[in-house]
């Protein structure tokens, strides 16, 4: 990880996120459509009050395990916070994306809901700013097009900005999404433009990014071009590959820790009750402790190669 230069609030805000050793071990449970459809999926209502209770199951399974929670402000946030649930050393990270985003032809076009600023993150409790964006770093620029990229851009560093002046930290989500006439994006590919997503994006200074996972040699190429700390996503993926994928992140690439949700309690959405809630304690629980015993002497602390102002 090159250099950069950290603010002291930016440092101090990360360290309320972190653990003592300044790796960070947060536990994502701020899906909205995501849950929705998941729920669908095995034929399970959707309704706000199953989609907070499973929220509230998960956050009171895995929290005292973790440095933080991620959570949505319309059914985590406050469903969490009247269930009482959360452990007393676990920190919230407030998403403040759009729930709905706009589009382009089909692409995902970068927007920020004037209303949910830091400011706002703070009152409802919150320790740090998260936001999602999607970006595809190569995307061609045609004349008479709006350029995506530079909105991601733009979006992005009045967020940080907005976090900032509150003084509390900002975590920004990039994820890669399919161009018009791509069936999938290149594997081969891949890498490369997860580390240019990240180059890009360092540059407007966020206190941390989330980053997919960019395959062995695409954790170098971060490693290489990065100008913050970084933390890995896990998409969802299987547990064991998440483990080896984690480990390159560490050790390869640099990553402070991962931000990571389904992975851990993906199989609950189907289960209700006493069965949910024994699967959450025991299956999901051990997966995180297995994550953070993974993590332990490989992720590199937050603060470390970066200069504080």
């Amino acid at each position: 990880m090159t250099d950069a230069t950290q603010t002291t609030a930016g440092r101090a805000g990360l360290d309320s996120i972190s653990g003592p050793d300044g790796t960070l071990a947060i536990v994502a449970m701020d899906q909205r459509n995501t849950l929705r459809r998941m729920l669908t999926d095995v034929g399970k209502p959707t309704d706000p009050a199953v989609m907070e209770q499973f929220k509230v199951d998960v956050v009171e399974a895995l929290s005292s395990g973790a440095n933080a929670f991620l959570l949505d402000p319309e059914f985590g946030v406050p469903a969490v916070r009247r269930a009482g649930v959360m452990a007393p050393n676990c920190s919230t990270l407030v998403a403040v994306e759009p729930p709905e985003r706009d589009t382009w032809q089909g692409e995902p076009r970068a927007g920020r809901d004037l209303e949910r600023t830091a400011v706002w993150v703070k009152e409802m409790g919150g320790d740090a700013v998260k936001l999602l964006v999607q970006m595809r770093p190569d995307r061609p620029h045609a004349a008479g097009e709006p350029d995506l990229v530079a909105e991601v851009v733009e979006v992005v560093r009045a967020v940080v900005e907005d976090a900032a002046a509150a003084g509390i930290p900002s975590v920004v989500e990039t994820l890669l999404y399919k161009l018009p006439g791509e069936d999938s994006i290149p594997d081969d590919r891949r890498g490369d433009l997860i580390a240019e997503s990240a180059r890009i994006l360092s540059e407007t200074r966020p206190d941390l990014l989330k980053l997919e996972y960019p395959g062995v040699e695409g954790c170098r190429a971060v490693a290489d071009v990065i100008t913050v700390p970084w933390a890995m996503l896990s998409a969802g993926m299987p547990f064991e590959p998440f483990l080896e994928a984690i480990t390159y992140a560490f050790e390869e690439g640099g990553a402070c820790g991962f931000i990571a949700g389904r992975v851990y309690w993906k199989e609950a959405v189907a289960l209700e009750g006493t069965e949910r809630k024994q699967f959450l304690a025991t299956t999901a629980r051990q997966r995180l402790d297995t994550s953070v015993e993974t993590m332990a002497g490989r992720a590199r602390p937050w603060s470390e190669g970066l200069r504080v102002k």
